[in-house]
């Protein structure tokens, strides 16, 4: 596999990437917390790209994958600020965007930044406002304890090692809630979930399709499908909300 390149942000820190040339809207894919761009979405995607001609990129997030930092250092808004910098310095003209998971939180955060750039929004089991909703609000009160005491707690996987959530994860996530104030989102956008999610419940995205105000906006929820979303159907449909965001299914 080829190695990546490398953007330096400008906060200071070192952002691998995969660039693939070709024509537009480019396809970002913005992949989820503790993930990496070497996942089976990214790949699958810039292979779909590859094939068809189409500009792609994907990116590791700071302290995630081959950029630099630790993942405890990290918090929504850095990572926020990763995506903005690669946005800002490798992409040109109007974009689509995959967010997956904490990605799709991500992605949110640059449409309603950049609302003009977006031809379209995918999201795979997006999961804004977990920090609040999903972590904090489940911790108990011992855990809340530790993390506003002692800076974090560990809680288990089941993709590895255990993950520290820092009193600052949860801080900064409070500044860039998603859900508490109204959310435009002008561009065609499709929502994507799996009924046996054990991750981001499907209620966030009903939730989420309630909240967020445009034109264009559809929730497909998948009967069966879980929180990886990377089996030949659920890649499929990726692919097909793409082609349909980006006007080529209507062209």
């Amino acid at each position: 596999m080829a190695e990546p390149q490398h953007l330096d942000t400008p906060q200071g820190r070192r952002i691998a990437f995969h660039r693939t040339e070709g024509t537009g809207p480019m396809v970002v894919f913005l992949g989820g917390l503790r993930s990496d761009m070497d996942g089976t979405k990214a790949l699958h995607l810039e292979a779909w790209a590859r094939a068809r001609g189409r500009a792609f990129l994907r990116f590791d997030y700071s302290g995630h994958g081959q950029s630099s930092g630790t993942f405890e250092e990290g918090a929504i808004g850095d990572w926020a600020e990763d995506a903005a910098a690669v946005l800002a310095a490798l992409t040109d003209g109007p974009l689509v965007l995959v967010g997956s998971s904490m990605g799709g939180w991500q992605a949110l955060l640059a449409a309603r930044a950049q609302p003009d750039r977006l031809a379209g929004l995918v999201t795979v089991a997006a999961a804004p406002d977990f920090t609040e909703d999903g972590m904090w609000a489940e911790f108990t009160e011992a855990q809340k304890r530790e993390v506003m005491e002692e800076g974090r707690t560990a809680l288990p996987s089941d993709y590895g090692a255990p993950m520290v959530v820092t009193r600052r994860l949860i801080e900064d996530g409070r500044r860039h809630l998603m859900l508490r104030a109204p959310l435009s989102l002008p561009m065609p956008v499709r929502l994507l979930q799996g009924t046996e999610d054990a991750d981001v419940d499907m209620s966030v995205a009903l939730r989420l399709l309630a909240h967020a105000e445009g034109p264009d906006i559809r929730l497909t929820l998948v009967k069966g499908a879980d929180h990886r979303f990377s089996t030949p159907d659920c890649l499929a449909m990726i692919v097909a909300a793409i082609d349909e965001v980006s006007g080529e299914a209507r062209a």
